[in-house]
């Protein structure tokens, strides 16, 4: 039973490991994803399955469009960081000035 249920996981992680899948390709594994995840309902990992079938549009969504907001998240981490090491700005044109001199910055400030 639990080398059945280690090769359900080993098959699991390799469709999960998928990047980006073109259309065609996608329609091909889809099925088989499907498969999968009906073996898991009929297992101890029932739960595991459920979760996956509430997440399959966001999954098939992540294989078809490979971009993410890491970047954003990133700068938005950055922010943060400055932020708690001045305990708080008065001024927010200082605030912005450390913001774009540590996330990068060319030279020109645009004013809104």
């Amino acid at each position: 039973m639990l080398q059945a249920l280690y090769a359900i996981k080993q098959h699991l992680m390799n469709f999960l490991l998928l990047k980006t899948v073109k259309a065609k390709r996608a329609r091909r594994l889809l099925p088989r994803f499907l498969t999968l995840i009906q073996q898991l309902v009929n297992s101890p990992a029932r739960p595991l399955a459920e979760t996956l079938q509430s997440w399959l549009v966001p999954i098939v969504r992540m294989w078809r469009f490979s971009k993410s907001n890491g970047m954003t998240e990133g700068f938005h981490t950055k922010m943060e960081m400055i932020t708690r090491r001045a305990f708080g700005f008065r001024n927010f044109l200082n605030y912005r000035m450390r913001v774009l001199a540590l996330c990068g910055w060319n030279g020109m400030i645009y004013r809104v």
